[in-house]
């Protein structure tokens, strides 16, 4: 019965066109096509921002240097990351929200977690470790207002559950080079929960 709610719910996202006229609004012009994975039998939850636009032409998450990154912080490789009985991978737009004029990302757009977050989330029963990605997943799982560097600052008080991270963009190097401890502490701690969330 589970299995039929999990793909039943898949089918419907998949096939939303909420925001089809403010994509088709945007510098790229696009189309929905909402991007995610995971099966109900998933132990880690990745909730990151949107798709890229690399990944919205890909249709698979994180095929881009940000998944590089991302999947280096973790310790493992994309036969493990992109197993979807293992790794759920849900942002908070499922679709490319597209460009402004200056050709800078779009915020995700808030209807699309309003419409289908927690009917997704509870496809979920065995997640043991979330990952949060970012500011928007940062504040919509743990109900704050705090910034980045003052949530992924505090990043031992979410634990065991839950780690929350800085995005893996490149747009983040300068953050990196002047947060030593997040490589140095952090790090060690994610690649460690991974593996005990996954054998």
């Amino acid at each position: 019965m589970q299995n039929q709610l999990v793909s039943f719910n898949f089918l419907d996202l998949k096939a939303c066109t909420l925001c089809a006229s403010r994509f088709g609004a945007t510098v790229t012009s696009h189309s929905p096509r909402p991007v995610f994975q995971g099966e109900g039998s998933a132990r880690i939850l990745i909730a990151g921002q949107a798709p890229g636009l690399r990944v919205h032409e890909s249709g698979q998450p994180f095929t881009d240097p940000s998944g590089d990154r991302l999947r280096a912080w973790m310790g493992i490789g994309e036969d493990i990351f992109y197993d979807a009985g293992r790794i759920a991978i849900l942002p908070m737009s499922f679709c490319f929200p597209g460009y402004d004029s200056k050709g800078a990302d779009l915020p995700p757009p808030p209807v699309c977690a309003i419409t289908w977050r927690s009917a997704m989330l509870s496809q979920f029963p065995n997640i043991v470790l979330t990952i949060l990605v970012g500011g928007y997943a940062q504040k919509w799982h743990l109900k704050t207002k705090l910034s980045v560097q003052a949530v992924v600052g505090d990043w031992q008080i979410y634990l065991p559950q839950i780690i929350p991270l800085p995005h893996p963009s490149w747009r983040n190097n300068a953050w990196l080079k002047k947060n030593k401890w997040f490589e140095a502490e952090v790090l060690q701690v994610l690649r460690q929960k991974v593996q005990e969330a996954l054998f």
